[in-house]
């Protein structure tokens, strides 16, 4: 399968990646001189043989790639593009709504040529609706779409507010939704050998994942709020501090809460109607969470940890990232993948997180330089170097 990645950013890009991880052949196309966008979001950049050069968050969603650089706001550019098109199975691409059509790079002018291509667009309202023409980032659909709202600690604590989830979430459940939907079309396609259009917005994917808290105002007519770090349907389950830092308890049944009470020699507290079943607790929770917090204080998060592990309590620490992704469990999954950039740089990415077991996936490309492989491309249109050279003199292509 071959991808023609038109995106830029993270919603396209991750997907694009995980097709790229899962084998296909992804040409991603870049402007000349800047590439995209995330190039230059750093510090930190990755230090190769001429110094500094790529930002660590261009590097995250942008290997198995091929780096092309074209500039399609050219005639002669979009003429290359469209000859690309002609040969991809899957095109990607996240630009305003319409925007592509001033180029013949639309989905209509490009199946009319191709018609088995599955064309993905990712914008941050659709194509459709009153904020159809509205450009998206992942801070503002945090906000629109709720997430925002049930997210910081509550209004009678300290800190209260609303508060956007500490990574680009909203862009990566797009992505993540890209690809799915990608998939199917590809199934549809095997068995029809149509292509189609895929209409994905961040803002229907964002809302799409309000899971038990949309459920929660549909199904009870409540209007959740932020809880901090509380689950707004299961006592206990939060951060409790210890005498030398904090754990987290996450107790899912009845019976897990009755073992956590006998760890913390508290037999009143499950013998008490009040608290014998999950609505209970809910109910009462501030009484409750006050006695456990009052326990759970005298005690090391070591010595926790381990009694809530014998025990059969579900429980764990808060880690930094560094802790994490030096963590035995990551480090035995093999998350952390070492990959080299064609100059000799070592890159080191996290891998893709599901095992096949016929199809696993694989890390063959590092994320390129840019306009690394528009030569290699190229010359697989039929482009001899004679023509490239007109092309990168006129500033179209850089290779």
């Amino acid at each position: 399968m071959t991808v023609l990645d038109l995106s830029r950013v993270l919603a396209g890009p991750w997907a694009s990646q995980i097709l790229g991880d899962l084998g296909a052949e992804v040409w991603k196309i870049e402007r000349p001189g800047t590439g995209d966008d995330t190039r230059l979001w750093g510090p930190p950049f990755v230090q190769g043989p001429d110094g500094p050069s790529d930002a660590a968050y261009y590097l995250c969603a942008n290997r198995n790639k091929r780096s092309v650089a074209i500039d399609f706001g050219e005639p002669e550019g979009a003429a290359l593009v469209r000859r690309l098109a002609e040969r991809a199975d899957i095109l990607v691409e996240n630009f305003k709504t319409g925007a592509l059509a001033r180029y013949g790079l639309d989905y209509a002018a490009l199946s009319a040529v191709n018609p088995g291509l599955i064309y993905c667009s990712v914008t941050g309202f659709g194509q459709t609706g009153p904020y159809a023409a509205r450009g998206g980032y992942d801070f503002l659909i945090q906000g629109m779409s709720g997430l925002m709202s049930v997210t910081g600690r509550p209004d009678d604590e300290p800190g209260a507010g609303p508060m956007k989830v500490g990574l680009p979430v909203s862009d990566l459940f797009t992505g993540l939704y890209a690809a799915t939907s990608i998939l199917a079309a590809l199934h549809h396609r095997t068995a029809t050998g149509e292509g189609q259009h895929i209409d994905c917005a961040l803002l229907d994917s964002q809302v799409a994942v309000l899971v038990n808290q949309g459920m929660n105002h549909i199904v009870g007519g409540l209007t959740p709020g932020r809880l901090g770090n509380s689950h707004p349907n299961v006592v206990p389950y939060r951060e409790f501090q210890t005498s030398d830092g904090y754990v987290l308890v996450a107790c899912g049944n009845d019976g897990q809460f009755r073992s956590l009470c006998g760890l913390l020699d508290l037999p009143e507290l499950a013998a008490d109607p009040r608290f014998r079943d999950n609505v209970g607790r809910l109910r009462d929770r501030k009484e409750l969470e006050a006695s456990l917090s009052a326990a759970i204080r005298q005690w090391t998060s070591a010595d926790f940890f381990a009694a809530m592990e014998a025990a059969g309590v579900p429980g764990g620490p808060i880690n930094r990232i560094d802790q994490i992704l030096a963590d035995p469990q990551v480090v035995a999954r093999g998350l952390l993948k070492r990959m080299e950039r064609s100059d000799g740089t070592p890159v080191t990415v996290i891998g893709y997180p599901s095992r096949l077991s016929r199809t696993p996936a694989t890390y063959r490309i590092a994320p390129q330089t840019l306009g690394e492989d528009t030569a290699e491309v190229l010359a697989s249109l039929g482009l001899d170097e004679g023509e490239r050279a007109g092309l990168r003199e006129r500033g179209i292509i850089r290779d």
